[in-house]
Protein backbone atom coordinates (compact mmCIF):
# COMPACT_ATOMS: atom_id res chain seq x y z
CA UNK A 1 0.00 0.00 0.00
CA UNK A 2 2.72 2.44 0.91
CA UNK A 3 5.31 1.89 -1.78
CA UNK A 4 6.15 5.23 -3.30
CA UNK A 5 7.30 6.01 -6.80
CA UNK A 6 8.38 9.57 -6.21
CA UNK A 7 10.61 10.08 -3.23
CA UNK A 8 9.00 12.35 -0.68
CA UNK A 9 11.88 14.76 -0.63
CA UNK A 10 12.88 15.22 -4.27
CA UNK A 11 14.02 18.84 -4.16
CA UNK A 12 14.48 19.99 -7.74
CA UNK A 13 16.04 23.28 -6.75
CA UNK A 14 16.42 23.99 -3.06
CA UNK A 15 15.14 27.47 -2.29
CA UNK A 16 15.67 28.75 1.22
CA UNK A 17 11.91 28.79 1.88
CA UNK A 18 11.90 24.99 2.09
CA UNK A 19 13.15 25.18 5.67
CA UNK A 20 11.16 26.47 8.61
CA UNK A 21 11.23 30.24 9.17
CA UNK A 22 12.85 31.43 12.39
CA UNK A 23 11.67 33.32 15.44
CA UNK A 24 8.41 33.81 17.33
CA UNK A 25 6.49 35.04 14.29
CA UNK A 26 6.94 31.62 12.72
CA UNK A 27 4.54 30.22 15.30
CA UNK A 28 2.06 33.10 15.23
CA UNK A 29 1.74 33.33 11.44
CA UNK A 30 2.44 29.71 10.50
CA UNK A 31 0.20 27.88 8.04
CA UNK A 32 2.32 24.71 8.10
CA UNK A 33 0.33 21.71 9.32
CA UNK A 34 3.26 20.38 11.40
CA UNK A 35 3.77 23.70 13.22
CA UNK A 36 0.05 24.01 13.93
CA UNK A 37 -0.07 20.36 15.06
CA UNK A 38 2.79 21.07 17.48
CA UNK A 39 1.02 24.18 18.80
CA UNK A 40 -2.17 22.17 19.45
CA UNK A 41 -0.20 19.43 21.23
CA UNK A 42 1.75 21.84 23.44
CA UNK A 43 -1.41 23.80 24.27
CA UNK A 44 -3.23 20.59 25.17
CA UNK A 45 -0.32 19.51 27.42
CA UNK A 46 -0.48 22.86 29.25
CA UNK A 47 -4.25 22.51 29.69
CA UNK A 48 -3.80 18.89 30.85
CA UNK A 49 -1.64 20.14 33.73
CA UNK A 50 -3.95 23.07 34.59
CA UNK A 51 -6.99 20.74 34.57
CA UNK A 52 -4.97 18.19 36.53
CA UNK A 53 -4.06 20.79 39.16
CA UNK A 54 -7.79 21.43 39.64
CA UNK A 55 -8.36 17.68 40.05
CA UNK A 56 -5.67 17.74 42.75
CA UNK A 57 -7.60 20.46 44.61
CA UNK A 58 -10.69 18.23 44.42
CA UNK A 59 -8.81 15.15 45.68
CA UNK A 60 -7.02 17.12 48.43
CA UNK A 61 -10.40 18.27 49.78
CA UNK A 62 -11.78 14.71 49.61
CA UNK A 63 -8.71 13.15 51.27
CA UNK A 64 -10.56 13.25 54.61
CA UNK A 65 -14.23 13.72 55.52
CA UNK A 66 -15.27 17.21 56.62
CA UNK A 67 -14.46 20.54 54.98
CA UNK A 68 -10.76 21.35 55.29
CA UNK A 69 -9.12 23.08 52.37
CA UNK A 70 -11.56 24.94 50.13
CA UNK A 71 -15.02 26.49 50.37
CA UNK A 72 -17.85 24.37 48.90
CA UNK A 73 -18.50 27.03 46.25
CA UNK A 74 -14.85 26.96 45.18
CA UNK A 75 -14.94 23.15 45.20
CA UNK A 76 -17.82 23.34 42.72
CA UNK A 77 -15.84 25.78 40.56
CA UNK A 78 -12.99 23.28 40.50
CA UNK A 79 -15.20 20.33 39.44
CA UNK A 80 -16.80 22.51 36.74
CA UNK A 81 -13.67 24.05 35.24
CA UNK A 82 -11.69 20.79 35.59
CA UNK A 83 -14.28 19.06 33.42
CA UNK A 84 -14.46 21.86 30.84
CA UNK A 85 -10.68 22.14 30.54
CA UNK A 86 -10.06 18.39 30.27
CA UNK A 87 -12.76 17.89 27.63
CA UNK A 88 -12.35 21.02 25.49
CA UNK A 89 -8.78 22.00 26.39
CA UNK A 90 -6.81 18.77 26.82
CA UNK A 91 -8.39 15.82 25.00
CA UNK A 92 -9.93 17.50 21.94
CA UNK A 93 -6.97 19.78 21.05
CA UNK A 94 -4.56 16.84 21.50
CA UNK A 95 -6.49 14.81 18.93
CA UNK A 96 -6.67 17.84 16.60
CA UNK A 97 -2.90 18.25 16.99
CA UNK A 98 -2.31 14.61 16.06
CA UNK A 99 -4.69 15.02 13.09
CA UNK A 100 -2.84 18.13 11.92
CA UNK A 101 0.50 16.40 12.13
CA UNK A 102 -0.37 12.99 10.77
CA UNK A 103 -3.40 13.13 8.44
CA UNK A 104 -1.61 14.99 5.58
CA UNK A 105 1.44 12.69 5.94
CA UNK A 106 -0.72 9.56 6.00
CA UNK A 107 -2.66 10.44 2.84
CA UNK A 108 0.29 11.92 0.91
CA UNK A 109 -1.02 15.50 1.02
CA UNK A 110 1.33 18.53 0.89
CA UNK A 111 -0.50 20.25 3.79
CA UNK A 112 -3.98 20.78 5.19
CA UNK A 113 -6.43 22.03 2.56
CA UNK A 114 -7.22 25.34 4.29
CA UNK A 115 -3.95 26.44 5.92
CA UNK A 116 -4.94 29.99 6.94
CA UNK A 117 -8.13 28.77 8.56
CA UNK A 118 -5.99 26.15 10.29
CA UNK A 119 -3.86 28.88 11.87
CA UNK A 120 -6.96 30.82 12.92
CA UNK A 121 -8.70 27.77 14.42
CA UNK A 122 -5.74 27.24 16.72
CA UNK A 123 -5.05 30.84 17.74
CA UNK A 124 -8.58 31.57 18.97
CA UNK A 125 -8.31 28.67 21.45
CA UNK A 126 -5.86 30.21 23.96
CA UNK A 127 -8.16 33.24 24.22
CA UNK A 128 -11.21 31.04 24.87
CA UNK A 129 -9.45 29.35 27.79
CA UNK A 130 -7.98 32.62 29.06
CA UNK A 131 -11.54 33.98 29.33
CA UNK A 132 -12.69 30.80 31.13
CA UNK A 133 -9.78 30.80 33.59
CA UNK A 134 -10.02 34.55 34.25
CA UNK A 135 -13.67 34.09 35.26
CA UNK A 136 -12.37 32.23 38.36
CA UNK A 137 -10.98 35.56 39.62
CA UNK A 138 -14.21 37.52 39.16
CA UNK A 139 -16.35 38.63 42.07
CA UNK A 140 -18.56 35.66 42.91
CA UNK A 141 -16.09 33.26 41.28
CA UNK A 142 -16.13 31.21 38.11
CA UNK A 143 -18.75 28.79 36.80
CA UNK A 144 -19.78 26.42 39.62
CA UNK A 145 -22.64 24.45 38.03
CA UNK A 146 -20.82 21.36 36.73
CA UNK A 147 -19.30 21.02 33.24
CA UNK A 148 -22.77 20.00 31.98
CA UNK A 149 -24.12 23.40 33.22
CA UNK A 150 -27.65 22.13 33.90
CA UNK A 151 -30.40 24.72 34.13
CA UNK A 152 -31.57 26.15 36.53
CA UNK A 153 -28.11 25.94 38.17
CA UNK A 154 -26.56 27.80 35.22
CA UNK A 155 -29.46 30.21 34.72
CA UNK A 156 -31.26 31.13 37.95
CA UNK A 157 -28.55 30.28 40.49
CA UNK A 158 -25.28 31.07 38.73
CA UNK A 159 -22.87 33.97 39.24
CA UNK A 160 -22.00 36.85 36.96
CA UNK A 161 -19.18 34.89 35.31
CA UNK A 162 -21.78 32.88 33.34
CA UNK A 163 -21.61 35.31 30.41
CA UNK A 164 -17.85 34.77 30.14
CA UNK A 165 -18.33 31.01 30.34
CA UNK A 166 -20.86 31.15 27.47
CA UNK A 167 -18.54 33.33 25.37
CA UNK A 168 -15.57 31.01 25.87
CA UNK A 169 -17.64 27.91 24.97
CA UNK A 170 -18.76 29.66 21.77
CA UNK A 171 -15.14 30.34 20.78
CA UNK A 172 -14.14 26.71 21.52
CA UNK A 173 -17.02 25.54 19.32
CA UNK A 174 -16.01 27.82 16.45
CA UNK A 175 -12.46 26.47 16.65
CA UNK A 176 -13.73 22.87 16.59
CA UNK A 177 -15.98 23.44 13.58
CA UNK A 178 -13.19 25.13 11.60
CA UNK A 179 -10.80 22.29 12.43
CA UNK A 180 -13.39 19.69 11.40
CA UNK A 181 -14.12 21.38 8.05
CA UNK A 182 -10.38 21.44 7.38
CA UNK A 183 -9.98 17.72 8.09
CA UNK A 184 -12.91 16.78 5.83
CA UNK A 185 -11.79 18.97 2.91
CA UNK A 186 -8.20 17.69 3.22
CA UNK A 187 -9.19 14.02 3.23
CA UNK A 188 -11.68 14.41 0.38
CA UNK A 189 -9.50 16.52 -1.91
CA UNK A 190 -5.81 15.96 -1.19
CA UNK A 191 -5.35 12.18 -1.07
CA UNK A 192 -2.37 10.96 -3.10
CA UNK A 193 -3.11 9.24 -6.44
CA UNK A 194 -4.20 5.65 -5.77
CA UNK A 195 -5.17 6.34 -2.13
CA UNK A 196 -8.80 5.17 -2.28
CA UNK A 197 -11.06 5.53 0.75
CA UNK A 198 -10.69 1.86 1.65
CA UNK A 199 -6.90 2.18 1.55
CA UNK A 200 -6.79 5.06 4.05
CA UNK A 201 -5.16 4.33 7.42
CA UNK A 202 -7.69 3.86 10.21
CA UNK A 203 -6.52 6.98 12.04
CA UNK A 204 -7.57 8.99 8.97
CA UNK A 205 -10.93 7.17 8.82
CA UNK A 206 -11.73 7.73 12.50
CA UNK A 207 -10.85 11.42 12.16
CA UNK A 208 -13.00 11.83 9.05
CA UNK A 209 -16.01 10.40 10.91
CA UNK A 210 -15.17 12.45 14.03
CA UNK A 211 -15.08 15.64 11.92
CA UNK A 212 -18.62 15.00 10.64
CA UNK A 213 -19.75 14.42 14.24
CA UNK A 214 -18.20 17.73 15.29
CA UNK A 215 -19.98 19.66 12.55
CA UNK A 216 -23.27 17.99 13.52
CA UNK A 217 -23.17 18.59 17.28
CA UNK A 218 -21.19 21.78 17.93
CA UNK A 219 -24.08 24.02 16.75
CA UNK A 220 -26.34 22.17 19.23
CA UNK A 221 -23.97 23.14 22.05
CA UNK A 222 -23.96 26.72 20.73
CA UNK A 223 -27.76 26.74 20.86
CA UNK A 224 -27.78 25.39 24.42
CA UNK A 225 -25.31 27.98 25.78
CA UNK A 226 -27.10 30.80 23.95
CA UNK A 227 -30.43 29.82 25.56
CA UNK A 228 -28.68 29.73 28.95
CA UNK A 229 -27.37 33.25 28.22
CA UNK A 230 -30.79 34.66 27.28
CA UNK A 231 -32.51 32.92 30.22
CA UNK A 232 -30.04 34.48 32.62
CA UNK A 233 -29.65 37.99 31.20
CA UNK A 234 -32.56 38.66 28.81
CA UNK A 235 -35.59 37.34 30.71
CA UNK A 236 -36.44 34.45 28.39
CA UNK A 237 -37.84 31.26 29.93
CA UNK A 238 -36.60 28.35 27.84
CA UNK A 239 -35.66 26.40 30.96
CA UNK A 240 -37.82 28.09 33.61
CA UNK A 241 -41.11 26.37 34.46
CA UNK A 242 -42.43 29.65 35.89
CA UNK A 243 -42.34 31.20 32.41
CA UNK A 244 -43.67 28.15 30.59
CA UNK A 245 -40.27 26.55 29.92
CA UNK A 246 -38.86 23.22 31.08
CA UNK A 247 -35.54 22.57 32.85
CA UNK A 248 -35.51 19.01 31.47
CA UNK A 249 -35.53 20.48 27.95
CA UNK A 250 -32.03 21.75 28.73
CA UNK A 251 -30.84 18.22 29.44
CA UNK A 252 -32.28 16.94 26.15
CA UNK A 253 -30.50 19.65 24.17
CA UNK A 254 -27.26 19.34 26.10
CA UNK A 255 -27.00 15.56 25.88
CA UNK A 256 -27.92 15.56 22.20
CA UNK A 257 -24.59 17.35 21.90
CA UNK A 258 -22.97 15.63 24.88
CA UNK A 259 -23.25 12.01 23.91
CA UNK A 260 -21.82 12.29 20.39
CA UNK A 261 -19.16 14.48 22.07
CA UNK A 262 -18.10 11.45 24.14
CA UNK A 263 -17.47 9.58 20.88
CA UNK A 264 -15.66 12.61 19.41
CA UNK A 265 -13.21 12.09 22.28
CA UNK A 266 -12.80 8.33 21.72
CA UNK A 267 -13.03 7.62 17.96
CA UNK A 268 -9.60 9.17 17.17
CA UNK A 269 -8.27 7.04 20.06
CA UNK A 270 -9.56 3.94 18.26
CA UNK A 271 -7.71 5.14 15.17
CA UNK A 272 -4.41 5.58 17.05
CA UNK A 273 -4.64 2.12 18.64
CA UNK A 274 -5.47 0.64 15.21
CA UNK A 275 -2.20 2.11 13.86
CA UNK A 276 -0.02 0.93 16.76
CA UNK A 277 -1.25 -2.63 17.43
CA UNK A 278 -0.52 -3.94 13.87
CA UNK A 279 2.97 -2.36 13.92
CA UNK A 280 4.12 -4.13 17.07
CA UNK A 281 2.26 -7.36 16.20
CA UNK A 282 4.05 -7.42 12.79
CA UNK A 283 0.68 -8.18 11.20
CA UNK A 284 -1.96 -6.45 9.12
CA UNK A 285 -4.89 -5.12 11.13
CA UNK A 286 -7.52 -7.85 11.46
CA UNK A 287 -10.83 -6.91 9.81
CA UNK A 288 -9.97 -3.47 8.37
CA UNK A 289 -13.32 -2.93 6.64
CA UNK A 290 -15.30 -4.08 9.68
CA UNK A 291 -13.38 -1.50 11.73
CA UNK A 292 -14.40 1.26 9.27
CA UNK A 293 -18.06 0.21 9.33
CA UNK A 294 -18.01 -0.17 13.14
CA UNK A 295 -16.68 3.39 13.49
CA UNK A 296 -19.40 4.74 11.18
CA UNK A 297 -22.13 2.84 13.02
CA UNK A 298 -20.89 4.16 16.39
CA UNK A 299 -21.18 7.68 14.97
CA UNK A 300 -24.75 7.11 13.74
CA UNK A 301 -25.91 5.34 16.91
CA UNK A 302 -24.36 8.05 19.11
CA UNK A 303 -27.29 10.32 18.14
CA UNK A 304 -29.84 7.80 19.45
CA UNK A 305 -28.67 7.29 23.02
CA UNK A 306 -28.52 10.79 24.53
CA UNK A 307 -31.27 10.31 27.13
CA UNK A 308 -29.49 7.44 28.90
CA UNK A 309 -28.00 10.32 30.93
CA UNK A 310 -31.56 11.20 31.99
CA UNK A 311 -33.20 7.98 33.18
CA UNK A 312 -34.04 9.60 36.53
CA UNK A 313 -35.86 12.64 35.07
CA UNK A 314 -39.24 10.84 34.93
CA UNK A 315 -39.11 9.74 31.30
CA UNK A 316 -42.02 7.62 29.96
CA UNK A 317 -41.40 3.87 30.14
CA UNK A 318 -41.28 3.54 26.33
CA UNK A 319 -38.54 6.17 26.23
CA UNK A 320 -36.55 4.41 28.94
CA UNK A 321 -36.77 1.09 27.06
CA UNK A 322 -35.77 2.71 23.76
CA UNK A 323 -32.68 4.39 25.22
CA UNK A 324 -31.75 1.30 27.23
CA UNK A 325 -31.73 -0.97 24.17
CA UNK A 326 -29.97 1.51 21.89
CA UNK A 327 -27.29 2.08 24.54
CA UNK A 328 -26.70 -1.66 24.66
CA UNK A 329 -26.65 -1.76 20.86
CA UNK A 330 -23.88 0.84 20.61
CA UNK A 331 -21.62 -1.42 22.66
CA UNK A 332 -21.64 -3.97 19.80
CA UNK A 333 -19.49 -2.01 17.27
CA UNK A 334 -17.22 -1.00 20.15
CA UNK A 335 -16.86 -4.68 21.03
CA UNK A 336 -16.04 -5.43 17.38
CA UNK A 337 -13.06 -3.10 17.66
CA UNK A 338 -11.76 -4.75 20.83
CA UNK A 339 -12.05 -8.21 19.25
CA UNK A 340 -10.25 -6.99 16.12
CA UNK A 341 -7.34 -5.57 18.13
CA UNK A 342 -7.03 -8.82 20.09
CA UNK A 343 -7.25 -10.85 16.86
CA UNK A 344 -4.49 -8.66 15.37
CA UNK A 345 -2.22 -9.47 18.31
CA UNK A 346 -3.19 -13.16 18.28
CA UNK A 347 -0.17 -15.20 17.06
CA UNK A 348 1.64 -12.03 16.02
CA UNK A 349 5.36 -11.46 16.61
CA UNK A 350 4.67 -9.08 19.50
CA UNK A 351 7.23 -6.71 20.97
CA UNK A 352 6.44 -4.40 23.86
CA UNK A 353 7.76 -0.96 23.09
CA UNK A 354 6.21 1.95 25.03
CA UNK A 355 3.49 2.78 22.42
CA UNK A 356 2.38 -0.87 22.45
CA UNK A 357 2.33 -0.95 26.27
CA UNK A 358 0.03 2.07 26.37
CA UNK A 359 -2.12 0.50 23.63
CA UNK A 360 -2.57 -2.80 25.49
CA UNK A 361 -3.36 -0.87 28.70
CA UNK A 362 -5.88 1.14 26.67
CA UNK A 363 -7.61 -2.01 25.37
CA UNK A 364 -7.92 -3.60 28.83
CA UNK A 365 -8.86 -0.49 30.81
CA UNK A 366 -11.12 1.04 28.16
CA UNK A 367 -13.00 -2.29 28.17
CA UNK A 368 -13.54 -1.90 31.94
CA UNK A 369 -15.05 1.53 31.23
CA UNK A 370 -17.21 0.00 28.49
CA UNK A 371 -18.53 -2.75 30.76
CA UNK A 372 -19.47 -0.31 33.54
CA UNK A 373 -21.19 1.69 30.78
CA UNK A 374 -23.29 -1.38 29.97
CA UNK A 375 -24.27 -1.56 33.65
CA UNK A 376 -25.32 2.11 33.52
CA UNK A 377 -27.40 1.37 30.42
CA UNK A 378 -29.78 -0.85 32.42
CA UNK A 379 -32.51 1.61 33.41
CA UNK A 380 -33.56 0.24 36.83
CA UNK A 381 -29.92 -0.27 37.83
CA UNK A 382 -29.07 3.26 36.68
CA UNK A 383 -31.49 4.63 39.29
CA UNK A 384 -29.06 3.23 41.88
CA UNK A 385 -25.84 4.33 40.14
CA UNK A 386 -27.00 7.77 38.99
CA UNK A 387 -24.95 10.73 40.29
CA UNK A 388 -22.71 8.50 42.40
CA UNK A 389 -18.98 7.93 42.15
CA UNK A 390 -19.73 4.82 40.08
CA UNK A 391 -20.46 7.16 37.16
CA UNK A 392 -17.23 9.09 37.85
CA UNK A 393 -15.30 5.78 37.74
CA UNK A 394 -17.03 4.79 34.50
CA UNK A 395 -16.31 7.88 32.45
CA UNK A 396 -12.78 8.34 33.78
CA UNK A 397 -11.95 4.79 32.68
CA UNK A 398 -13.21 5.79 29.24
CA UNK A 399 -11.57 9.23 29.12
CA UNK A 400 -8.34 8.83 31.13
CA UNK A 401 -7.31 5.23 30.47
CA UNK A 402 -9.10 5.60 27.13
CA UNK A 403 -8.56 8.97 25.49
CA UNK A 404 -5.50 10.14 27.50
CA UNK A 405 -3.69 6.77 27.30
CA UNK A 406 -4.27 6.66 23.53
CA UNK A 407 -2.87 10.19 23.19
CA UNK A 408 0.21 9.08 25.17
CA UNK A 409 0.51 6.00 22.94
CA UNK A 410 0.26 8.15 19.80
CA UNK A 411 2.75 10.70 21.13
CA UNK A 412 5.34 8.01 21.89
CA UNK A 413 4.64 6.29 18.56
CA UNK A 414 5.15 9.37 16.38
CA UNK A 415 7.58 11.37 18.57
CA UNK A 416 10.72 9.97 16.83
CA UNK A 417 9.18 10.89 13.46
CA UNK A 418 8.51 14.44 14.66
CA UNK A 419 11.86 15.09 16.35
CA UNK A 420 14.25 12.77 14.49
CA UNK A 421 15.42 11.31 17.82
CA UNK A 422 14.46 8.19 19.73
CA UNK A 423 13.10 8.95 23.21
CA UNK A 424 14.57 7.65 26.47
CA UNK A 425 12.99 4.17 26.65
CA UNK A 426 13.76 3.64 30.35
CA UNK A 427 12.18 6.93 31.43
CA UNK A 428 9.17 6.30 29.16
CA UNK A 429 8.62 2.82 30.61
CA UNK A 430 8.81 4.27 34.12
CA UNK A 431 6.18 6.82 33.07
CA UNK A 432 3.99 4.00 31.74
CA UNK A 433 4.19 1.77 34.83
CA UNK A 434 3.67 4.62 37.31
CA UNK A 435 0.69 5.86 35.28
CA UNK A 436 -0.81 2.38 34.96
CA UNK A 437 -0.62 1.55 38.65
CA UNK A 438 -1.64 4.98 39.97
CA UNK A 439 -4.55 5.44 37.55
CA UNK A 440 -6.13 2.21 38.82
CA UNK A 441 -5.51 3.13 42.46
CA UNK A 442 -7.22 6.43 41.59
CA UNK A 443 -10.31 5.24 39.72
CA UNK A 444 -11.01 1.60 40.56
CA UNK A 445 -12.07 2.15 44.22
CA UNK A 446 -14.56 4.77 42.98
CA UNK A 447 -16.71 1.88 41.71
CA UNK A 448 -17.10 0.63 45.28
CA UNK A 449 -17.82 3.94 47.02
CA UNK A 450 -20.26 4.69 44.19
CA UNK A 451 -22.14 1.41 44.58
CA UNK A 452 -22.28 2.12 48.32
CA UNK A 453 -23.99 5.43 47.52
CA UNK A 454 -21.35 8.16 47.75
CA UNK A 455 -22.66 11.12 45.71
CA UNK A 456 -20.43 12.95 43.22
CA UNK A 457 -19.72 16.72 43.11
CA UNK A 458 -20.05 17.04 46.91
CA UNK A 459 -17.09 18.36 48.96
CA UNK A 460 -17.93 16.29 52.05
CA UNK A 461 -18.98 12.67 52.63
CA UNK A 462 -20.01 10.20 55.32
CA UNK A 463 -17.17 8.79 57.43
CA UNK A 464 -17.60 5.20 56.18
CA UNK A 465 -16.10 6.32 52.85
CA UNK A 466 -12.97 7.84 54.48
CA UNK A 467 -10.48 4.98 53.90
CA UNK A 468 -11.38 4.52 50.24
CA UNK A 469 -11.20 8.27 49.61
CA UNK A 470 -7.74 8.51 51.17
CA UNK A 471 -6.55 5.72 48.81
CA UNK A 472 -8.21 7.40 45.81
CA UNK A 473 -6.55 10.74 46.61
CA UNK A 474 -3.11 9.12 46.98
CA UNK A 475 -3.62 7.47 43.57
CA UNK A 476 -4.64 10.84 42.14
CA UNK A 477 -1.53 12.65 43.36
CA UNK A 478 0.70 9.78 42.17
CA UNK A 479 -0.92 9.83 38.72
CA UNK A 480 -0.61 13.61 38.45
CA UNK A 481 3.06 13.63 39.45
CA UNK A 482 3.95 10.76 37.10
CA UNK A 483 2.83 12.90 34.14
CA UNK A 484 5.83 15.15 34.80
CA UNK A 485 7.95 12.22 33.56
CA UNK A 486 6.16 12.50 30.21
CA UNK A 487 7.25 16.14 29.94
CA UNK A 488 10.82 15.08 30.77
CA UNK A 489 10.77 12.37 28.06
CA UNK A 490 9.44 14.78 25.42
CA UNK A 491 11.90 17.51 26.39
CA UNK A 492 14.89 15.14 26.26
CA UNK A 493 13.70 13.78 22.90
CA UNK A 494 13.41 17.26 21.35
CA UNK A 495 16.87 18.18 22.69
CA UNK A 496 18.59 15.14 21.19
CA UNK A 497 19.23 11.45 21.56
CA UNK A 498 19.78 8.45 19.35
CA UNK A 499 19.00 9.22 15.69
CA UNK A 500 15.69 7.76 14.46
CA UNK A 501 15.59 5.87 11.17
CA UNK A 502 12.97 6.73 8.53
CA UNK A 503 10.86 3.71 9.44
CA UNK A 504 11.46 4.19 13.22
CA UNK A 505 9.60 1.00 14.25
CA UNK A 506 10.26 -2.35 12.60
CA UNK A 507 6.94 -3.44 11.10
CA UNK A 508 5.54 0.10 10.71
CA UNK A 509 3.69 0.56 7.41
CA UNK A 510 2.29 3.70 5.83
CA UNK A 511 3.38 6.83 3.98
CA UNK A 512 4.54 8.61 7.13
CA UNK A 513 7.27 5.98 7.63
CA UNK A 514 8.72 6.58 4.16
CA UNK A 515 9.67 10.23 4.70
CA UNK A 516 12.85 11.13 6.61
CA UNK A 517 12.93 11.52 10.42
CA UNK A 518 12.48 14.30 11.42
CA UNK A 519 9.76 14.84 8.83
CA UNK A 520 10.81 17.65 6.46
CA UNK A 521 9.04 21.02 6.79
CA UNK A 522 7.29 20.41 3.44
CA UNK A 523 6.61 16.70 3.33
CA UNK A 524 5.62 15.85 -0.24
CA UNK A 525 7.03 18.14 -2.91
CA UNK A 526 5.53 15.75 -5.48
CA UNK A 527 2.60 13.56 -4.46
CA UNK A 528 3.51 9.92 -3.86
CA UNK A 529 1.72 7.31 -5.98
CA UNK A 530 0.17 4.42 -4.08
CA UNK A 531 0.73 1.11 -5.87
Amino acid sequence: MSSIENSATDHHDDHEHHGAPKGIMRWILTTNHKDIGSLYLLFSLLMFFIGGAMAMVIRAELFQPGLQIVEPNFFNQMTTVHGLIMVFGAVMPAFVGLANWMVPMMIGAPDMALPRMNNWSFWILPFAFLILLMSLFMEGGGPAFGWTFYAPLSTTYSGDSTAFFVFSVHIMGISSIMGAINVIVTIFNLRAPGMTFMKMPLFVWTWLITAFLLIAVMPVLAGAVTMVLTDKYFATSFFSAAGGGDPVLFQHIFWFFGHPEVYIMILPAFGIISQIVPTFSRKRLFGYSSMVYATASIAILSFMVWAHHMFTTGMPLAGELFFMYFTMLISVPTGVKVFNWVATMWRGALTFEVPMMFSIAFIVLFTIGGLSGLMLAITPADFQYHDTYFVVAHFHYVLVTGAIFSIMAGAYYWLPKWTGHMFDEGLAKLHFWLSLVSVNVLFFPMHFVGLAGMPRRIPDYATQFADFNAIISIGGFAFGLSQLLFVAVVYKCIKGGEKATDQVWEGAEGLEWEVPSPAPYHTFETPPTIK
